[in-house]
């Protein structure tokens, strides 16, 4: 694949815009389809905003157009990300649609958390070409792609799509297998249920919680990752550990019934001012103004220790 490629993303939403500003930064022709004209409308301005807070380049937007057209978006494209909801059959429709449209060589890759890549792909007639990456949110602050093939993708598809990401300064990883919430979210999640049974079950509460995890093993977690502190520890420490907690964390099967119930009560979080904890006021958006202040000082340092 020659750089600059042409990339196509779909969806100028939450994801979308934010994968488009990663790719224009890196100097790539950048079109984004979306079938709401305000997204479009609003499309280069919110990526010259995001350009300014991180210090970046507002000028790197004018690489980025929108259209309402899905053959326009990918026609010429040699790289397709699809970012729109988190819907199978949406998605399996408009990479259907896509499929029709593109080159014979595009690259088309699925941008989803959980959903396993080989059922969105299942539909195409050329699974070869086609896989998943998982960006996180915001796209432009974290720095992880997730790459994950099915049983059709060929190797190339992976280590051009490696490639590419790498190019634009993230740290992609192959997921070698494809299985529901790949790496990240698998890791994430079974800490959140842990953390909901044990207040639940009136061990602490949420705050509590959050709490032990941001003033012990989350400070290490940035420089030590799991296993190389089970490594540190000792395997054989960690191995009578695990005869003693294991048996005790929560491994039921389906959701919480706690969270069932916050969610049928309508406290949805942040977005309803209350959840595990109270967002009442402005204490959500506070809060996610600290963990947006808090990437961008990560972002800068990174960039201050990389080599010339």
């Amino acid at each position: 694949m020659t750089t600059p490629a042409r990339i196509a993303v779909l969806g100028a939403g939450l994801m979308g815009h934010g994968i488009a500003q990663v790719f224009a930064a890196g100097g790539h022709q950048v079109k984004v389809y979306d079938q709401a004209p305000d997204n479009l409308v609003s499309l280069q301005a919110r990526i010259a905003a995001n350009l300014v807070d991180v210090g970046g380049d507002p000028a790197c937007a004018s690489l980025v157009e929108g259209t309402q057209d899905l053959g326009q978006a990918v026609s010429t494209a040699e790289f397709i990300v699809e970012a729109v909801l988190e819907d199978l059959s949406i998605k399996q429709d408009l990479l259907a649609r896509v499929e029709a449209l593109a080159k014979s060589d595009a690259i088309i890759a699925s941008n989803t958390s959980v959903m396993p890549i080989t059922s969105i792909m299942r539909k195409l007639s050329h699974r070869g070409r086609a896989l998943g990456t998982h960006w996180w949110n915001p796209p432009y602050l974290i720095p992880l792609v997730e790459v994950i093939g099915t049983e059709w993708t060929k190797p190339e598809v992976i280590s051009s799509t490696i490639r590419l990401l790498s190019g634009l300064g993230k740290t992609a990883v192959h997921v070698k297998k494809d299985v529901p919430g790949f790496i990240g979210n698998r890791l994430q999640h079974a800490l959140w249920r842990e953390a909901i049974s044990l207040v639940e079950h009136g061990v602490c509460d949420a705050e509590t919680v959050d709490t032990v995890v941001k003033a012990s093993f989350g400070r290490r977690l940035g420089v030590l990752g799991p296993l190389e502190n089970a490594d540190l520890v000792g395997t054989d420490l960690t191995l009578a550990i695990h005869r003693t907690v294991l048996p005790a964390i929560d491994h039921r099967p389906g959701p919480s019934p706690f969270l069932e119930q916050l969610v049928q009560d309508g406290h949805l979080g942040m977005k309803s001012g209350r959840g595990f904890r109270d967002w009442t006021g402005d204490a959500g958006q506070k809060r996610a103004q600290d963990v947006r202040t808090a990437l961008k000082r990560q972002l800068t340092r990174a960039k201050t220790a990389a080599p010339e």
